[in-house]
């Protein structure tokens, strides 16, 4: 089945592509109150995740490498995402949260989406 993913000049190919991923993956995965939804976003900068419930349409817990704790902070893009991930769980948990449903946003799970996965399980999030 195609998918109604416009594509324009330059690198829009790669992000047709992951967009068409993205809601392939968004017909089988939503966010309940009870497993809400930990979203990964990442740009050739930073990477951002958000647990969200779809079903309220609120986020809950948000991190990010523009968060004032991990900003500027030392190591490379991977150690910077493993700090991410361990911040979002934590916060996660401080609202209550105890397992999510992960979302990779179309991309693949490897590096950084990996790393932030693995920091986010080592903090006590359930998957």
């Amino acid at each position: 089945m195609a998918y109604g993913v416009k594509i324009a000049k330059g690198n829009a190919y790669k992000r047709a592509a992951a967009k068409r991923r993205h809601i392939r993956i968004r017909k089988r995965i939503s966010g309940t109150s009870e497993r809400p939804r930990l979203v990964v976003t990442r740009s050739n900068r930073g990477i951002t995740a958000q647990v969200i419930d779809d079903i309220q349409g609120h986020t809950l817990a948000s991190a990010s490498t523009l968060d004032a704790s991990i900003r500027g902070g030392e190591g490379d893009k991977s150690a910077q995402a493993q700090k991410v991930g361990a911040l979002v769980a934590e916060r996660a948990k401080a609202a209550g949260v105890e397992a999510v449903v992960f979302d990779r946003g179309g991309k693949q799970y490897a590096g950084r989406i990996a790393a932030l996965a693995d920091a986010a399980r080592e903090a006590g999030l359930k998957f």
